[in-house]
């Protein structure tokens, strides 16, 4: 039987966790384990969490998603790992259905529909995609639920606002890059997935529901620029030697959205603190087949593109589609 352990990366804000704990209690197949590790949070959260029955992995200060999220995984002693940000509460059967999807596909990694707790009518997320413009798509979001994403489907990225994994996935493609700290690491890990055969399953019945973005605020000017460095970092390690042209397009446009949201200036900071990031932490296997990588972000773009026909296209997306046809 498999062993499936909840690895949760925390800081502050101890009411969220108390939600995704208890409805990880209420799960129709019960996790084996449950690990909580707190990114030095100030509040009595590392406590609360251990009096409820969790094991604690304590950090001595906020090290970054990545991190805990890697040292959770250190920890486990399951043939499962699921990731949860703390600002998500599952559906009870959440667990049941997607080990059972996975393990059926002889999937890698699982991921579920992610509705809006605030509206759950509407998409946050379902998996991701990435473009030639060495952007990523988290694909429905902001968009209303319909067929579209009741579809299962192979993926070739999984989300880690909730997610499934099989512990040997990461012995075969390594941890989270701990370089990006929050934010994309997913998106690098999966392209790393990606990069040597190994896909996932969307599985919609899985359903969980989301805040987003519950711990430092909807376009709060860390995480853009933490965003907008961290797409640097994805261009470096995989988009070496790709089509130049989408890059740009990708990257100014992104740089638009941040400026309709008043935050062009964390922006260019992100910018140039990738530019400014040290070379050696820059590249990803050099030796890479770029034809490979070419195959896979050009599929990827391209599943982009259908979905945004069939959904209804936004602002980024249409004028980035528009740009390549130039």
């Amino acid at each position: 039987m498999m062993t499936v352990a909840a690895v949760i990366p925390h800081w502050n804000r101890r009411v969220l966790l108390e939600t995704l704990i208890a409805s990880l209690r209420s799960q129709t197949r019960p996790l084996d384990e449950v690990i909580v590790v707190d990114n030095g949070s100030t509040d009595d959260s590392a406590a609360w969490a251990e009096n409820a029955g969790a094991r604690v992995v304590r950090l001595e200060k906020n090290l970054g998603f990545a991190a805990a999220v890697n040292r959770g995984i250190d920890s486990a002693r399951t043939g499962w790992v699921a990731i949860l940000n703390n600002d998500v509460t599952l559906a009870p059967d959440w667990l049941e259905k997607l080990l059972a999807t996975a393990e059926n596909a002889g999937a890698w990694f699982a991921t579920g529909k992610i509705l809006r707790t605030a509206d759950p009518s509407m998409i946050d997320g379902t998996f991701d995609e990435i473009s030639r413009g060495a952007c990523a798509c988290r694909c429905g979001s902001g968009k209303p639920d319909s067929p579209v994403w009741n579809r299962p489907r192979r993926i070739r990225f999984a989300p880690m606002t909730a997610a499934l994994f099989q512990r040997e996935t990461f012995t075969r493609v390594g941890m989270l890059d701990e370089s990006f700290g929050s934010y994309l690491e997913d998106v690098d890990f999966g392209i790393r997935c990606a990069r040597a055969g190994l896909d996932g399953i969307y599985e919609p019945a899985a359903v969980a529901l989301h805040r987003g973005s519950a711990t430092l605020g909807e376009w709060n000017s860390d995480t853009v620029r933490l965003i907008s460095r961290n797409q640097c970092l994805l261009a470096f390690k995989h988009f070496q030697g790709q089509a130049r042209w989408p890059i740009v397009a990708g990257q100014l446009l992104w740089g638009a959205v941040a400026l309709r949201h008043g935050k062009g200036v964390a922006y260019f900071r992100g910018k140039l603190s990738g530019l400014r990031f040290p070379r050696a932490a820059r590249l990803e296997h050099p030796g890479t087949n770029r034809d490979t990588l070419r195959a896979i972000f050009e599929a990827s773009e391209r599943d982009i593109l259908e979905l945004e026909r069939q959904t209804g296209f936004s602002w980024y997306w249409r004028a980035y589609f528009w740009l390549q046809r130039r």
